[in-house]
This record gives C-alpha cells, sequence and structure tokens, in this order.
C-alpha cells in the first residue's frame, strides 16, 4: 500500500513558524503527499510553495472547536480561497450535536455549501467523533452525507480521544457511497494508518506522515 497518497500533512500548532511550512511543504512534495494542511494564514504561502506539483493544499475553517458563528466561518472561506486553498476542512458546531440543534447544524452547511461548490472547492466536514455518541454520529453522517460534502472527518487532533477504526467503521456504514473518509488525531504509525484505510478511510490527517511512510516511531503526540 502506498500510504503516502492518503496521507494530508497537517502542521495546526498555534506556534507553527514560516520555516515549518516550508519544510512541511518540501517534505509533501518529496514523499508525495495528496496535501499540505496548514493554518489559514499560511496559505498563501503553501500554495506558492506546492506550485507545479500535484500537492494540494487545505486549511481549517472554525478551527478547532467549531462554535464560531456560520458569517464567520464563511468569511474564513472566503479569504482561504482567495488565498488559493483546495480543500476546507470545516469544524462543525459540536456543542450544536450535542444540545441536538439539528436545525442549527443544517443551517450552517446549506449556508456554506453554496460558496464551496461554486468555488469548485473540496470540503471536510469535522465532527469530532471522539465526544460524540454512536447515534450523534449516525446523525451526522445523514445530515452531511445529504448535503453533498465531499468528505466526513473524524478529528481536529484537540479533543482527548481522536481516530479511531470503529468510528471510521460507522462512517463507512451509513454514509453516503460518493462521500469520502477522512481519519486524523493521534495517527503515528504506520499499523494504525493501514488499519484506518482497510475500515474506509481514503484520506489521513496526520502531523507524523514521514514518521509513518518511513516506519520511525513517534513519541509525541501530534495531529
Amino acid at each position: 500500500m502506498n500510504i503516502a497518497s492518503y496521507i494530508d500533512h497537517t502542521i495546526l500548532k498555534p506556534t507553527t513558524l514560516l520555516k515549518d511550512i516550508e519544510k512541511l511543504c518540501n517534505e509533501a512534495k518529496q514523499y508525495g503527499f495528496a496535501a499540505v494542511c496548514v493554518p489559514p494564514n499560511f496559505v498563501k504561502k503553501a500554495k506558492a510553495l506546492t506550485a507545479n506539483s500535484a500537492v494540494k493544499v487545505a486549511t481549517v475553517i472554525g478551527f478547532p472547536f467549531g462554535y464560531s458563528a456560520v458569517e464567520a466561518k464563511i468569511a474564513e472561506i472566503l479569504l482561504a480561497i482567495v488565498d488559493g486553498a483546495d480543500e476546507l476542512d470545516v469544524v462543525i458546531n459540536i456543542s450544536a450535536v450535542k444540545n441536538s440543534d439539528w436545525e442549527y447544524l443544517a443551517n450552517e452547511i446549506n449556508h456554506i455549501m453554496p460558496i464551496v461548490k461554486q468555488k469548485n472547492k473540496g470540503i471536510k466536514i469535522i465532527i469530532e467523533s471522539g465526544v460524540l455518541t454512536d447515534d450523534e454520529i449516525i446523525k451526522c453522517c445523514e445530515l452531511y452525507g445529504a448535503a453533498g460534502i465531499d468528505y466526513l472527518k473524524t478529528s481536529t487532533g484537540y479533543a482527548e480521544k481522536g481516530a479511531t477504526v470503529e468510528a471510521v467503521r460507522l462512517f463507512k456504514q451509513y454514509l453516503p457511497a460518493h462521500v469520502q473518509i477522512k481519519a486524523s488525531g493521534g495517527i503515528r504509525e504506520y499499523t494504525f494508518a493501514k488499519q484506518l484505510v482497510d475500515a474506509g478511510a481514503t484520506r489521513l490527517g496526520c502531523s507524523a506522515g514521514v514518521a509513518i511512510v518511513n516506519g520511525t516511531p513517534v513519541a509525541e503526540k501530534g495531529y
């Protein structure tokens, strides 16, 4: 398995430096990763660094907690698109899920989708599966599957619990066939990465992409 082709090579820590972005993009080109995922303020630089390569540039919206207003998320999306983002990883309002406010969530995604699709960009919806019940995950699969998103994504990497094989299997069971799955959060070695792919993930968000490909142990918690 060419695990590199599944990886969104990611750095989203608040202390990210320009040299970190340069290293990330160079590694993505070297190893053939699917994309780099960077903070919004580095999108323009990442786009320049990955020019003339197959590496896509992704960024995050409403990150990491998802409770910013819909209008704020739309502003972030528009700015990211202007800066050259190919894919948008949008955190939903997780508090709304926990309060069963599905009307709010439907309104949120219904305002976001036309903008993203009009610009022909990819959208990944992050639901933070580690803090949700199975029933809440299933309802998210139904809501966002019907909305026409490109990927449903497990985690931000900031919750206690990140990606799990069980969550990916649940996604696979309840999502429409056209919606892909991105697993992220706590993926630090090849065996686990392969288990997630085998369960149905078609993208992996991780900061340890090089270590995963090379089979090198990673001690610290990473996105």
